[in-house]
C-alpha cells in the first residue's frame, strides 16, 4: 500500500513529483483553497481557471504543469465544490477530493497533498481518502514492472491505472504533523485504508482462483499473526452433518465445496460481543434458476459481504478495539450441476427452521440463515449481516447508496456509523404486511416472493431466523461492485464497501459500552 507521512513542508518548497492542492466554487467563479501558496500564485491560477477548464466542482480533478513557483513538476487542482454555510467542507468532502486526486496519480513515485488538515477530523479524513483513491488492480497484468504484485509489493492483487501502479508515497501538508492524536488519526486510516484495499482485492479476485475452500485459505493468511484472532473452519462434510442445510443446499451444484469460517477477535478484556455474517457466493451462476449471460461476470462480487467482514474483524484487532468480534463468512458457489438444488426443493437450516425453495437464484439469504442462527446461539450481544442480496435494492436506492433495516434501535446505530464514515446507507422497513410474500405451502418459510418489495421480502426472510434479537441487515447489492468509471477515492470493480461502516459501528459500541 502507498506510504503515507504527516509533514509541516511549505507547499511550495516541498520536493514531491506532483503537489495536490483544492478548488471550491465560488458565486463568481473558482477559488484555490490554500492560506500557504503565494498570493500572487492564487491569484493566477484562480484567473487562469476557465482556460484550464477548472470549475471546482467535487470530483473534478486538474493536472497542470506546476511552473517556477513551484518545487514540484506537476499541479494537481482536485475540487471540493461550494463550502457549507459555515464557511467549510464536511469531511466526506475532503475524503473524496484527496481520493480523486490521488486516483490520477498512477505511475508517480511521490506527491504531497496540501488540503485542509487542520484538526484531527480533516488528517483522518484526507489521509483516508488519499489511501483510498491509490488503488487499482493488477493481479493478472502479464506486463508492466507492477505486475502481479499487490499493495504490499508481494504477488496477488495490486492497482493500476492503464496498468500503473499507485503513486507509491504520500506527504500530508499539516500544521499538526508532530501532534499526537493527529499521528494516532492517520495511522488509524492507514489501517482502515488496508482493509478497504483487502476487500477490493478479494472482489475482483478471479472466480476460478478465489472459491470456498480458497476464501477459507484467505481468511486464515489475513488472519496469520494478528494477536487475538482465529480462525475456525467448517467444510462441506461438517456442515452437513453439522445440519448446516442452507450451506449445504446451496453449494451442492458445485465441484466446489461450501465452507462456513469463523474469524473470532478476542481481546483481553472485552467489554461486548459483536457477530458480523458476511453473504460470500464466490460465483453466482443463479443455480437451476440461471442468471441472464449478459453481465453474468460481475457475479464473481456476490461475496463482498463475506470480504467485508473478514477485512472487518482483522482490522478490529489492529486498531486493538475493546470489543470482541466474530466475523462468520458464508460461503458457496452457486452453481447448475447435476447435483444442483431445485425448486421445489425443501430444505433444513441450521436450528431447525425449514426452507422451501422457489428460486435457487435467492440463494444468498438461505446461506445466511445458517450463519446468523449460528451468531445468535454463540451468544453475541448484536448481530450484524451484510450481503450483496438483492436487485432490487439497487431498484430502491442506485448503485450508491446501500441500504439497512432490522431492530429499529441497531438500524439506527449502524445509520449512524455510517453517516460517520462516510459511507452512504439508507435505513428501510420491514413492514408486517408483507410477510405474507414469503410464505411456504408446505415449509415455514419460502425463499423468494413477489417482485415487489423484493428487498424487503429479502429483509423479512433473515429476521425469521433472527427473531428479536438486536440485528440488522446491510444490502449493499449495487454499492458493492461498481461495474462503471471511478469516482472520488471508488475505483472501477470492487469497492470495500461496508469496511468502514462496520468498523466505525464498532469503535461506537467500543466508546458506549461500560467495561465488564
Amino acid at each position: 500500500m502507498t506510504d503515507v507521512t504527516l509533514s509541516s513542508k511549505n507547499p511550495t518548497a516541498v520536493k514531491a513529483e506532483a503537489l495536490v492542492v483544492a478548488t471550491a466554487q465560488t458565486s463568481d467563479g473558482v477559488a484555490v483553497v490554500s492560506d500557504q501558496l503565494p498570493t500572487d500564485l492564487l491569484t493566477e491560477l484562480e484567473s487562469l481557471a476557465p482556460q484550464l477548464g477548472v470549475t471546482g466542482a467535487r470530483d473534478e480533478v486538474r493536472k497542470i504543469p506546476a511552473g517556477p513557483k513551484l518545487a514540484v513538476d506537476v499541479l494537481v487542482l482536485t475540487g471540493l465544490g461550494e463550502r457549507a454555510e459555515d464557511g467549510t467542507f464536511s469531511t466526506e468532502t475532503l475524503r473524496r477530493a484527496a481520493g480523486a486526486a490521488t486516483r490520477e496519480l498512477a505511475g508517480l513515485t511521490s506527491a504531497a497533498i496540501a488540503l485542509p488538515a487542520s484538526d484531527d477530523d480533516e488528517i483522518t479524513a484526507v489521509t483516508e481518502g488519499a489511501l483510498l483513491g491509490a488503488y487499482a488492480f493488477n493481479r493478472y497484468r502479464t506486463s508492466g514492472k507492477d505486475a502481479g504484485k499487490d499493495s504490499t509489493g508481494k504477488d496477488g492483487a495490486k492497482a493500476a491505472k492503464n496498468g500503473k501502479s499507485p503513486v507509491a508515497s504520500i506527504e500530508i501538508l499539516t500544521p499538526l504533523h508532530k501532534n499526537a492524536k493527529a499521528k494516532v488519526a492517520a495511522e488509524r486510516a492507514e489501517i482502515v485504508a488496508a482493509a478497504v484495499h483487502a476487500a477490493r482485492d478479494l472482489v475482483n479476485a478471479a472466480p476460478n482462483e478465489l472459491y470456498p475452500a480458497t476464501f477459507a485459505d484467505a481468511a486464515k493468511a489475513a488472519a496469520k499473526d494478528v494477536r487475538h484472532v482465529k480462525v475456525t473452519v467448517l467444510d462441506d462434510k461438517q456442515l452437513a452433518s453439522g445440519g448446516y442445510g442452507g450451506l449445504t443446499a446451496v453449494g451442492q451444484g458445485s465441484s466446489r465445496g461450501p465452507r462456513l469460517v469463523k474469524v473470532a477477535y478476542t481481546p483481553a478484556k472485552p467489554n461486548g460481543k459483536v457477530a458480523l455474517v458476511g453473504k460470500g457466493i464466490t460465483f453466482d451462476s443463479g443455480g437451476i434458476s440461471i442468471k441472464p449471460a449478459a453481465g453474468m461476470e460481475a457475479m464473481k462480487s456476490d461475496m463482498a459481504g463475506a470480504a467485508a467482514v473478514l477485512s472487518t474483524v482483522v482490522a478490529a484487532a489492529r486498531l486493538n478495539l475493546p470489543v470482541a468480534v466474530t466475523g462468520y463468512l458464508c460461503l458457496a458457489e452457486n452453481m447448475p450441476g447435476g447435483n444442483a438444488q431445485r425448486p421445489a426443493d425443501v430444505i433444513t437450516i441450521y436450528g431447525g427452521k425449514t426452507v422451501e425453495v422457489l428460486n435457487t437464484d435467492a440463494e444468498g439469504r438461505v446461506v445466511m440463515a445458517d450463519g446468523l442462527v449460528s451468531a445468535i446461539e454463540d451468544g453475541h450481544d448484536v448481530v450484524l449481516d451484510i450481503a450483496t442480496l438483492t436487485g432490487a435494492q439497487m431498484v430502491a436506492l442506485g448503485t450508491r447508496t446501500s441500504a439497512v433495516m432490522g431492530t429499529d434501535e441497531v438500524r439506527d446505530e449502524v445509520k449512524a456509523a455510517a453517516d460517520t464514515s462516510g459511507e452512504l446507507f439508507w435505513p428501510m422497513p420491514l413492514p408486517e404486511e408483507l410477510r405474507s410474500n414469503i410464505k411456504s405451502k408446505v415449509a415455514d418459510v419460502a425463499n423468494s416472493g413477489p417482485r415487489w418489495g423484493g428487498m424487503l421480502n429479502a429483509g423479512l426472510f433473515l429476521q425469521t431466523f433472527v427473531g428479536d434479537h438486536p440485528w440488522a441487515h446491510l444490502d449493499i447489492a449495487g454499492p458493492a461492485f461498481n461495474e462503471g468509471s471511478g469516482h472520488g477515492y471508488t475505483p472501477g470493480g470492487g469497492t470495500g464497501v461496508g469496511v468502514r461502516t462496520l468498523l466505525s459501528f464498532l469503535e461506537g459500541r467500543a466508546a458506549a459500552t461500560p467495561a465488564k
